[in-house]
Order: C-alpha cells, then structure tokens, then sequence
C-alpha cells in the first residue's frame, strides 16, 4: 500500500509558491510540483522494463488529493501487471480522437475512417486516371449503387465472406448474373489495395468462388467461313446509306479498332507520309497510345 505523505488538501492549499519549483511528496513516486507562477501538478514516477518513467496524474485542484491517489494506484497496478500506464493513456487518446473522427464524419454525411467506402473511394481515385471515363463511370456507378448502401460503412477489416456474398445476392436477384460477378470482382481488388495499405489482413472474396452462377455466354454474329468474307466486303461496298457511315464500314477491316475509335478518329492523328494512324491514350481503353500501320487502300 503507498504511503501518505500529504496529509489533507489544506496542506497543498497552504503550500504557497517561490521562485523555485516546490516538491510535495506523497510517498511512493506521486508528488505535487508548485511552480513559481502558481500552477500545480501532479506527477507518479515509476520503473518498467528497467527505465524510470514519469506519468501526469492531473492538475491540482481540478484533481484533488484523493483523485490522485486513485490515479496513481491504478497506474501502479498496470506496472505490477506488466503494463506501461503511459502507453495505455495513448492509446486511449488516440481511441478517443479516432471516435471523434467517426462522429464528425457521420455528421458531415461521409463514410468512417477505414470503412469499405472510403477505402474503395481511395482506390477508385488511385487507379481511376488509369481508365478510360466510360470504365470508370461504370465502376463507381455500380459501387454506388449496389454495394455502398450495404456494407459501405462497415469497418473493411470486419466484413466476412458471408456478409459479402448477402451484397451480390441482392444482385444476383434482378438478374443481373454478369454484374454480380463484377462487383465480386471490384471488391477484391478494393480489399487487396486495403491489405496492401495496412488496413485489412485478408481478402474474403476469393471464399466466394463458386457461390454464384455462371455467366450465360452469349455470342456476337461472326464470319467464321474465310470464303463468306469477300461476300461480307461486297455488301460493304454495295451499302447505299448515309455517305459518312459507308466510309467507316470500309475502313472497319482495314484498320481493326473499336467502333467508338474510328467514330471518333481526327485528321491531326494521321500521318500521310508515314501512312500511319497514331491514337492518343485517352481515347483507348487500356489508356496506351496504338499506332495503326494504314494500308494503301486505307
């Protein structure tokens, strides 16, 4: 048990500051210090791991005598234990500041410190510069709309395969099998960016193989007879419409680049002398510039 050296808060209150720091034992490594501009605080020394350390047990006399024993006996039972009081203070200030973020973005109406959202938020701006805007646009629309609301504000470490799989089931339902298995897809590339960045420790997607159903696949009309493809370029040449889109149908297999490409290509992307069309990244889906060799009938 510590010994009481202070015998009532009236011999702190009759302590009265000099010109020097004034020391109050109260036994066992609590002390009042008296500064010389009246401020009084108290202190508890303690060893831990063989290193003398120093806590603040408060002010005086908004904590008073009793109040600071108890604070200095707590202190001392986490030293018998083994624990350094110092370090459960910060992490109690540090718990206590991470709530009050939570609080304040809650009331702003954005999502928690390490939830689902504001880590897929991240991620999405991170590699989203990298995506053609048409594949960007879909990918957050669909976050938005089909995972946020469920599980968006949960804590990313804390979500479970069961839970996600529940969020593409709701997908699932409107029959909307090919969107489910790329939200399945999108929140694993969500969750291994957060174990890369340290704020989860595993990626429950890959639980879910197999949970959902396949994708139906569903061919485009094609030639797959080479004899049919003259027939093919005749019609081309035999089209009586519009004059513009007769132009891009006769250089679709000439050039082979997306519809959207084509439609879009501009004079100052050719090169004559070179015979060369050169696309700028932006308008190419995976964001890299291709250079098309123009034959002589191009």
């Amino acid at each position: 048990m510590a010994r009481h050296l202070i015998k009532t808060d009236l011999t702190i209150r009759n302590s009265k500051p000099t010109d020097k720091t004034l020391r109050l034992n109260d036994g066992d490594g609590l002390y009042l210090l008296i500064k010389p501009n009246g401020s009084r605080w108290w202190r508890l020394d303690y060893s831990i791991g063989g290193k003398r350390r120093t806590l603040s047990v408060g002010i005086y006399p908004d904590t008073g005598l009793k109040e600071a024993r108890g604070k200095a006996d707590e202190a001392r039972r986490l030293v018998a234990a083994g624990t350094d009081p110092s370090n459960v203070r910060k992490a109690n200030k540090a718990q206590q500041a991470k709530t009050l973020e939570a609080d304040r973005r809650i009331a702003e109406g954005l999502p928690a410190v390490d939830s689902f959202e504001e880590i897929a938020r991240e991620w999405f701006t991170k590699f989203s510069i990298e995506w053609a805007p048409s594949h960007a646009d879909k990918i957050i629309r669909r976050l938005e709309r089909d995972i946020f609301p469920w599980i968006g504000r949960k804590p990313i470490i804390s979500i479970t395969a069961p839970e996600l799989l529940s969020v593409l089931r709701r997908i699932e339902s409107r029959g909307a099998i090919e969107t489910a298995h790329r939200a399945h897809q999108n929140c694993g590339q969500i969750f291994r960016y957060a174990i890369a960045t340290g704020r989860a420790e595993r990626d429950p997607s890959p639980d879910l193989r197999g949970a959902l159903p396949t994708v139906k696949q569903s061919h485009h009309a094609a030639i797959t007879d080479p004899k049919a493809i003259g027939g093919l370029l005749r019609a081309i040449d035999a089209y009586q419409g519009y004059f513009v889109t007769k132009c891009a149908l006769r250089l679709a297999p000439l050039v082979f680049v997306r519809p959207g490409e084509l439609r879009n290509a501009e004079w100052t992307e050719i090169d004559f002398d070179k015979a060369e069309w050169n696309i700028p990244a932006q308008r190419m889906k995976m964001r890299e510039t291709h250079l098309v060799p123009l034959s002589f009938q191009a």
